[in-house]
């Protein structure tokens, strides 16, 4: 979200200890690779109507091909699909108008006053910043000067590709182009947020302050203990290992970046509560399609149907039934019936 508002045209002491005081830990390549089937389907029932839901992780091992036949069997068969949940911000300025503030929103990503990452970050973070900094983006100065949300995603990037993952581009492309070959209409749960006075908004943000450090402190946690376990986990879901999906931790910084976002003063007066917003409009599209669809898809973030919050379990407290797949490493595809209900997977 903050990337579109920077980037898109609006689409503190000196810490003495050196990269090499503190080593870290090098993890062995990402096994899994080739063909795989990901996890089994979850399945919300309201009476003889049913919702279908894939959980995904991110990010994914790099070298993996999807085998989507599982997803292919519900969609051929549904009447909609519901789209993953997420934030979307824009300005209605037309191309010169985003190329005539592009140095504003470059400037914005810099630290009020000039200031620079080792000034606003504590010494010991900062001292862990030079650690990761040096093994994953190596002498660039100009990440220095960025402000601790977007120092950390330009890290965390980097961190992910050089450990042989991928952010994305495994699911969705193929979800779409099912839904497109068998002409099942899909329901964008994206909340849309349109930036009226773009100029000033970015004008406002480049003086303000973000309370990111949080952000800051989980990206380097996650980059210094959890880059294995991402691996681990990214590899469970490549086989449908829904058990070791559970039991591995699961440490996410981008909900502390989101909150950091969207609590600013410069967005929140403009957008309200975003995260609310977010999970209402995920939440409405599968119960209105529950009310009225024999079958439908829907893809979520793994987190959202394992947390005992998730959006999952605010289903299950509304009184629809819930079950999960089998546990299993090689999830059986669901047999579709010619009525059109598949069975559980």
């Amino acid at each position: 979200m903050l990337s579109a508002l920077l980037i898109g045209g609006m689409g503190v002491a000196f810490a003495q200890t050196t990269a090499s005081d503190l080593p870290i830990r090098d993890l062995e390549p990402v096994v899994v690779s080739g063909v795989q089937p990901g996890p089994g389907l979850w399945k919300v029932r309201r009476g003889d109507n049913t919702l279908w839901v894939l959980g995904t992780v991110s990010p994914v091992p790099r070298r993996m091909e999807w085998e989507s036949r599982d997803v292919e069997k519900v969609i051929a068969q549904a009447q909609e699909v519901i789209e993953g949940p997420g934030v979307r911000i824009d300005a209605d300025l037309g191309f010169f108008g985003k190329l005539a503030l592009a140095p504003k929103a470059f400037g914005a990503r810099k630290n009020p006053d000039g200031q620079t990452l080792q000034e606003v970050v504590p010494p010991d973070m900062y001292a862990r910043w030079l650690v990761l900094k040096h093994k994953y983006i190596g002498d660039d100065r100009g990440v220095e000067s960025y402000r601790p949300i977007l120092a950390a995603m330009e890290l965390y990037e980097e961190a992910i590709e050089d450990t042989g993952l991928r952010q994305g581009g495994l699911v969705w492309p193929v979800v779409e182009r099912l839904a497109k070959q068998y002409d099942v209409p899909r329901t964008e749960t994206m909340v849309k947020v349109m930036i009226q006075d773009p100029k000033a908004a970015l004008n406002e943000f480049r003086t303000s302050k973000l309370e990111d450090l949080d952000c800051f402190a989980k990206t380097l946690q996650r980059l210094e203990s959890d880059l294995g376990t991402m691996r681990d986990r990214a590899n469970a879901w490549a086989v449908g290992d829904l058990e070791t999906l559970k039991a591995l931790p699961y440490t996410d910084q981008n909900e502390a970046c989101l909150r950091a976002a969207a609590q600013s003063g410069v967005l929140r007066k403009r957008t309200g509560d975003i995260e609310e917003q977010v999970a209402a409009r995920w939440l409405g599209a599968a119960e209105a399609a529950l009310a009225k669809n024999r079958v439908t898809f829907a893809v979520l973030p793994m987190r959202e149907l394992l947390k005992p919050d998730g959006y999952i379990a605010k289903l299950r407290a509304k009184g629809y039934a819930v079950e999960e797949p089998s546990i299993a490493a090689q999830p059986e595809a669901p047999e579709v019936p010619s009525e059109g209900m598949p069975p559980r997977p």
